[in-house]
């Protein structure tokens, strides 16, 4: 009798004890599904840099003498989309190393003869927005580009501007760069800023005609200081020479064929979204 109550206690506490056994698992496993993490949604983010300042360049393309200017320049630094997707780099500071491309603008001043006596005779040319592209590759100490625009307003033709910098670093914060410059311009940017018209010639400027083809070539040293992750300090100083049909143009004959410029001011990063 006692065996077969022992018997009877045992099949008892088995058949209990199996389904809670299964149980067990398969209800820790459901919690932790239950409160797995959900990945949150990226959140689109734009970095870029903005300068303005002063400055100085030739009152216009062959002038002698040079006039005080406001300095404006805008710089792409970063771009993440929502779709995890970005562009660029995060760090504003950072070098662009690798092969990158972007956009590509200049504002070229008008020209008013009456200001200058030199040009009497001449058409006025108002101002003129370039719009293009870019491409350039680089590395911590190396940079190259290449820049082809399209000319609106003042001037309707295309440009193309080719260079290259060595980069240096002689203290914390402090960058400097120095490298060659060569410009290219069509027939109708060239002949809008270096020809002389039927209707405009005269004694003391001929009429003249020119090719597109290599405007100038020069250099450009550069320099930026980094004063905190949001302040900086950017200038450069450029120098460039007339080269073949440009260097020709009476217009740069009685003037100059060699152009200074030089520009001072004041960066700040922005950052929007993130």
């Amino acid at each position: 009798m006692i065996a077969c109550i022992i018997a009877a206690t045992s099949l008892l506490v088995a058949s209990t004890a199996a389904p809670l056994w299964a149980a067990g698992p398969t209800d820790t496993s459901t919690d932790a599904a239950m409160i797995a993490p959900v990945p949150a949604p990226v959140s689109p983010k734009l970095v870029f840099t903005l300068r303005g300042g002063v400055g100085t360049e030739p009152e216009y393309f062959g002038a002698e003498d040079n006039e005080g200017v406001g300095d404006f320049g805008f710089r792409f630094n970063y771009l993440a989309l929502r779709n995890g997707r970005e562009f660029g780099n995060p760090d504003p500071w950072a070098e662009k190393t690798g092969l990158n491309f972007g956009g590509s603008f200049r504002i070229v001043k008008d020209r008013d003869t009456d200001d200058f006596d030199e040009l009497a005779g001449l058409d006025d040319i108002d101002t003129a927005v370039e719009l293009g592209v870019s491409a350039s590759y680089g590395t911590e100490n190396f940079n190259t580009f290449a820049e082809l625009r399209r000319g609106f307003g003042g001037h309707e033709g295309w440009v193309a501007e080719i260079g290259a910098d060595a980069i240096f670093y002689p203290v914390d914060r402090l960058r400097l760069s120095l490298g060659p410059r060569v410009f290219f311009g069509d027939d109708e940017y060239s002949n809008t800023y270096f020809g002389i018209s039927a209707s405009e010639a005269s004694a003391a400027l001929p009429q003249y005609d020119l090719d597109g083809g290599l405007v100038s070539a020069g250099v450009e040293f550069g320099a930026r200081y980094q004063i905190n992750d949001l302040w900086g300090v950017e200038g450069a100083v450029t120098w460039e020479k007339f080269q073949g049909d440009a260097a020709d143009s009476p217009i740069v004959e009685q003037g100059s064929d060699e152009q200074w410029g030089a520009r001072i001011g004041i960066t700040r990063v922005f950052s929007i979204g993130g």
